[in-house]
């Protein structure tokens, strides 16, 4: 009876394979009932692609375009507009122009980069690829000395005509007016290539784009039709066989290739996505369809057949059942053991208190107080047998083998610092772990620079003292300890702020520790928070990652408590305002007032003039330009006319709305040496 059941069974899940391509198919015809959509000169906008005029169901969202005027097909990319030139459904690329480039105007450029790079910071880096290894970029430069002999990978934009024929006028001082020097009198230049350390001295990088690998010893006429002709992207969404609109699902990690079916009008076609670095290519083929079902089932079909055979037995149900445990418990006692390996190898070096679960949920009082809830569990108040308040967080969402609680525990465990958030405790009992922190009354920092909604307004002398604070905090972690800690992720979110707004750095589950001699810190992955990442996490040849890392995300994060808003906000009154930097440069080298707080009296405005030249120090392209921590808290202490006003930020950001986005986390190193702050 019970091997009959069971013989049932198997022919079930035998047919489950048809079952789905049968529902499947059944989901591609119903998309091919929506009849291509039309706008300007593309008349064939189908599936994946939609208009957003077009019925729902018809198309993909994540591939949706607006008609302009109901003549221009357009495309937002990152909030910027690009117009679709082509799509080619032969071999999946759409071709794309920046809605800035003019044809009959060769001063007309891209307003913002555009790069491998900032495509994958992109809201829709899931769906597009720059297509091929063979591209390079173009480096847009404005120089303050004319080049007499310039290298052949850069070109003189001099002869930059516009519609009209005439040349563009040059200055009294003889500097050209030309497309990378809007702002500024300068010599404009662009230069083909990667490598940003071979940028001239007294040269600003205005604009970075990606082209065709071939670009050398050509002209600047020649660049602006390929920026006129656009640049192709791959898409990849398919009508598989899995019953889903799903693209190739890629991981990097561990495959190299992944395939998907997808129903072309006369045969079957097979996609395989293939991985290099970072990088998406496809090739077809036309395999049999006995061929493509078998390389798609037949793993399932041979794992089923094994569990059916195992299940005949006895006991088969009964060891198979025991064997799935032993497997599960195994996985996650492993993770359990390194992090107890790793406690009992630091026992003496840790200065927390070990708690146990149920101590925890007395000192939470049944975690009745949530505070709120993170990416890596929720928070809670509680309340220490002292009476102190404290902050519990449990780490209920298990990733990286516990790795982010042995950072955090490496590292501000073994700190005791005014400008550091105190770990008072942990916990560790299987799978449950916990956080015990001191308890921070006012919050994260975040609030009182946006002006969140029940947060008191703070002076811009509150913010000068806090600003000053985290600076001296970011100073002891790369230089108050044997070992040089970097933080990795310092942004608002993460400066907590207690009774007496006193600023403490928080999270340090991004952290990495390294010998205090270190200049040059080795990374698998680029970590952090979009916005407040430096380049060199991107741009590899900018420099070494090192602590001047962190340098650049305090820049960023003191540029916003200056300005009370975002450094990026596409929502500004005027264009020039999008990017606070940049506009806050101009202001104070023009001597400008920096209206960023109506109430600001006239003393603060030294501080704040003050804030906003280190910050600009802070945020410089290239590390080596970067002050230390140590100097930037010497620049805060000092009188703002002893300091010197920077060059201009190169890079304009990435522009993204993404929040929080972090980054892969990598195996920190082990602590070695205690660090405790006597001024504490």
């Amino acid at each position: 009876m019970f091997s009959r059941v069971l013989r049932h069974l198997f022919g079930a899940y035998a047919a489950l394979p048809f079952l789905v391509i049968l529902s499947s198919h059944h989901s591609c015809s119903a998309r091919k009932n929506c009849a291509p959509s039309s706008c300007g000169n593309i008349h064939n906008i189908s599936y994946p692609f939609r208009l957003n005029t077009d019925p729902k169901g018809c198309g993909n969202k994540n591939y949706e375009l607006a008609c302009e005027n109901n003549v221009r097909p357009t495309l937002y990319l990152n909030m910027e507009k690009y117009y679709v030139q082509a799509i080619n459904y032969s071999d999946f690329t759409i071709r794309l122009v920046n809605a800035a480039v003019q044809k009959d105007d060769c001063f007309s450029i891209p307003h913002h980069s555009f790069t491998k790079e900032v495509l994958r910071s992109a809201d829709r880096h899931y769906y597009y690829w720059i297509k091929g290894p063979d591209s390079s970029v173009l480096i847009f430069l404005c120089c303050k000395n004319q080049m007499l002999n310039p290298p052949d990978y850069i070109m003189d934009t001099s002869s930059c005509k516009n519609g009209s024929g005439t040349a563009y006028n040059s200055s009294s001082s003889g500097s050209i007016s030309s497309p990378s020097c809007v702002h500024m009198e300068g010599h404009s230049y662009v230069m083909v290539g990667e490598d940003i350390q071979d940028v001239p001295d007294l040269c600003r990088v205005d604009l970075i784009y990606s082209v065709p690998k071939n670009m050398r010893n050509k002209s600047y006429t020649d660049v602006h039709d390929i920026l006129v002709y656009g640049f192709e992207l791959s898409w990849f969404s398919f009508c598989c066989y899995y019953g889903t609109e799903n693209r190739c699902n890629l991981d990097e990690a561990t495959v190299k290739d992944n395939y998907c079916f997808y129903t072309g009008p006369y045969r079957i076609e097979w996609i395989i996505c293939q991985i290099n670095g970072s990088d998406c290519y496809y090739r077809m083929t036309t395999p049999s369809l006995l061929l493509s079902f078998l390389m798609l089932f037949l793993p399932t079909i041979l794992a089923l057949i094994v569990i059916y055979h195992v299940l005949l037995f006895p006991c088969g149900l009964p060891c198979f059942l025991a064997f799935l445990i032993y497997k599960w418990r195994r996985q996650h006692l492993s993770m359990y053991e390194d992090i107890e390996k790793f406690l009992q190898s630091h026992d003496n070096d840790l200065m927390p208190i070990r708690y146990t679960y149920s101590e925890i949920k007395k000192i939470t009082n049944g975690f009745k107080d949530k505070l709120g809830e993170g990416g890596s569990g929720s928070v809670y108040k509680g309340k220490l047998r002292s009476g102190r308040f404290a902050v519990v967080k449990i780490l209920d969402k298990l990733k990286d083998n516990g790795q982010d609680f042995m950072n955090e525990v490496a590292t501000i465990g073994r700190i005791h610092n005014v400008n550091v958030v105190q770990l008072i405790g942990f916990t560790v009992e299987g799978s449950k772990r916990a956080l015990i922190y001191e308890f921070m009354p006012n919050g994260s920092l975040e609030k009182y620079i946006f002006s969140r909604e029940g947060s008191i307004p703070l002076s811009n002398e509150k913010m000068y003292e806090i600003s000053l604070g985290i600076a001296r905090g970011i100073e002891y972690l790369h230089q108050g300890c044997d070992m040089q800690i970097l933080h990795f992720d310092i942004k608002p979110h993460n400066i907590l702020l207690n009774d007496k707004f006193v600023p403490k750095i928080s999270d340090f589950g991004l952290a990495k520790l390294y010998p205090a001699n270190n200049n040059i810190v080795s990374l698998s992955a680029a970590r952090g928070t979009i916005g407040y990442m430096a380049p060199e996490l991107f741009y590899k040849n900018i420099g070494h990652v090192s602590d001047k890392t962190d340098v650049y995300s305090y820049g960023m994060l003191l540029m916003e408590m200056v300005g009370r808003r975002k450094n990026l906000n596409v929502s500004a009154s005027h264009s020039s305002q999008i990017y606070f930097p940049s506009w806050v440069y101009d202001q104070v080298s023009e001597g400008k007032d920096i209206e960023v707080q109506e109430d600001a009296i006239e003393h603060e405005e030294k501080t704040k003039k003050k804030m906003i030249i280190v910050a600009l120090w802070c945020i410089q392209l290239k590390p080596i330009d970067r002050p230390s921590m140590h100097k930037v808290v010497e620049m805060l202490k000092s009188d703002v006319e002893s300091l010197r006003m920077p060059p201009k930020p190169f890079l304009t950001p990435h522009r993204t709305l993404e929040e929080d986005d972090e980054a892969n986390h990598v195996k920190l190193s082990d602590p070695s040496n205690d660090c405790n702050d006597s001024l504490y």
